[in-house]
């Protein structure tokens, strides 16, 4: 697990070691969190990373945009941790299932 203090250095991070799954918050200093899944989505590397978006900010619309954005999942703060889990293992399930099988 690894964590990054703003936007530069985590869409550096994905880059140099593709995770499974990015927990996003949007309101990142540097490139915010919208600006951060464009780029991931826009780059063949990381583009099959799933991305769950994490924001205060909870208005419909913005659930909307990070579907639109390409968000696999999206969740507002304070959250649960357990849902938190849920939501990651999920992610974590998809990601697997995705994944070819090997013969």
């Amino acid at each position: 697990m690894r964590f990054a203090e703003d936007g530069l250095i985590g869409l550096a991070a994905a880059r140099a070691s593709v995770p499974d799954v990015i927990i996003l918050d949007i309101g990142l200093p540097g490139l915010d969190g919208w600006e951060v899944l464009a780029q991931l989505r826009s780059d063949s590397d990381t583009l099959g990373v799933r991305v769950l978006v994490l924001t205060a900010h909870a208005q419909p619309e913005m659930a909307d945009r990070a579907a639109a954005d390409g968000a696999d999942d999206f969740m507002t703060k304070p959250f649960r941790p357990n849902d938190l889990r849920i939501s990651v293992e999920a992610l974590l399930e998809s990601t697997a299932e995705a994944l070819p099988v090997e013969q």
